[in-house]
């Protein structure tokens, strides 16, 4: 249920709406208190502060009519500008970076800033009162020293939402082209996947053979779509309920449809688990980050292709793509692979996830790109000392030697993709590749 709960805080939290839609909420909800506290008499003290000058109903409602018509205007034009650069960067770096920009927090809170003060502000006008209308209640009356009603604490709200929106608009028009850069793109995704490599394989250091799966019956997947999320907590409690032992037969982030396998079943009976077990595999149209360290990996191989392809021929964006994903390989390289799914004080974990390789995510990353690398000169010397700086650190001598394999296989790409001066000065960088794995 853990899993669960932050699985859809994440999705949730993801979606566009989220934060104009609750700042939309929050700022009603302002209103009506700021108004409440205004028709108690609590703005009478603004009266005593020379440099606050009353304002009078005819002025309040013009004030908060331009700021309504104005936020709502300005909101229209952040929406237009979010869309143009989300096109923009989904057609050059790809369409799955698209998710990546409509989570941009910047853009959102931005938005939801412009959204949020539009609804205060026409809230509070509702309450405006012109001096030639009778008051609807002797509180009302008592509410300010001036004729009709004016709300002098909300309105002085209302210009501090004011200021923070002309921050909020000066920020968005530098955070919509910087976020667009493509280093600035290679960063978020570099960065992200690093953490979630940490954060899904935190014993660094100590490796050990990953648990085989003990068998038993096969459930099967009763939908079509990706793996999102696995809930590994409830996923132990059911199995140790049972008494049975649950061997995984797929990641998260890997596609099932009705037939194909989800798990075998040792010590229970599966037509007594299935709804039950089910419930703990969500599936979705579209891959998530979330459990899931190769969907980033896939977005940076997919920014180096594009970049690599002779339409586009940007080799030092996909050189950028090399650096970040010689410190992803290098973090998966000196970790143990094994998920610790039932937590490190857990014996006897009766659920077994599918074990994950690293010659899989080496090949998942540097494997995918090697062809389209080989054709570049640049690319390919890049990709040498990535590779050989990747496996610096490395102390598994198997997975030290899979490293040098990439290089290896490069090499004999780029003699048929390249001739001439190129493949000689490629030739030089591999002698000097190897050497740093013979020191």
């Amino acid at each position: 249920m853990t899993a669960e709960i932050r699985f859809f805080w994440a999705r949730l939290n993801a979606n566009y709406w989220f934060y104009p839609a609750l700042f939309a909420v929050l700022s009603a909800l302002l209103a009506i208190g700021m108004i409440w506290l205004d028709r108690n008499g609590f703005a009478e003290n603004l009266n005593n502060i020379d440099w606050i000058v009353p304002v009078r109903p005819k002025g309040a409602s013009d004030i908060l009519t331009v700021m309504a018509a104005t936020m709502i205007g300005v909101a229209s034009t952040v929406f237009s500008i979010t869309l143009v650069a989300v096109t923009y960067a989904s057609g050059t770096y790809g369409p799955r970076l698209l998710t990546n920009f409509l989570e941009d927090k910047g853009n959102q809170i931005s938005l939801a800033t412009f959204i949020g003060t539009f609804v205060y502000a026409l809230v509070v006008l509702r309450s405006v009162r012109a001096e030639d209308e009778s008051a609807s209640s002797g509180a009302e009356a008592a509410a300010t020293a001036l004729p009709g009603f004016a709300p002098q604490l909300s309105l002085l709200v209302a210009y501090g939402l004011l200021a923070a929106c002309v921050a909020v608009l000066v920020f968005f028009l530098n955070h919509v082209p910087s976020s667009i850069r493509i280093n600035k793109v290679l960063e978020q995704i570099g960065n992200r996947l690093v953490c979630a490599i940490r954060e899904t394989y935190p014993v660094e250091d100590d490796f050990s053979e990953a648990r085989p799966s003990e068998g038993g019956e096969t459930i099967e997947a009763w939908d079509t779509g990706y793996v999102q999320l696995i809930d590994f907590e409830n996923l132990e409690k059911k199995a140790r309920d049972c008494g049975g032992i649950f061997s995984l037969r797929v990641r998260t982030g890997d596609f099932v449809h009705r037939g194909l396998p989800l798990m075998d079943v040792k010590d229970c009976d599966p037509d007594d688990l299935d709804d039950t077990v089910l419930e703990n595999f969500t599936l979705g149209a579209f891959r998530t980050p979330e459990q899931d360290p190769q969907f980033l990996i896939d977005e940076l191989v997919e920014i180096g292709l594009r970049a690599l392809s002779p339409g586009i021929n940007d080799p030092f964006t996909a050189i950028t793509a090399l650096h970040w994903l010689g410190a992803a390989t290098s973090e998966i390289a000196r970790r143990d692979l094994r998920k610790d799914v039932c937590g490190p004080d857990t014996e006897d974990c009766p659920v077994i996830p599918l074990a994950d390789d690293f010659v899989h995510y080496l090949e998942r990353g540097f494997g995918s790109m090697r062809s389209a690398v080989a054709t570049s000169p640049n690319a390919a010397k890049v990709m040498l000392d990535v590779l050989a700086d990747a496996a610096m650190p490395v102390s598994a001598g198997r997975r030290k030697t899979a490293i040098y394999e990439q290089g290896k296989m490069l090499v004999e790409q780029a003699r048929i993709a390249l001739s001439g001066p190129d493949l000689t000065s490629i030739e030089e960088r591999y002698d000097e590749f190897q050497s740093r794995f013979e020191a």
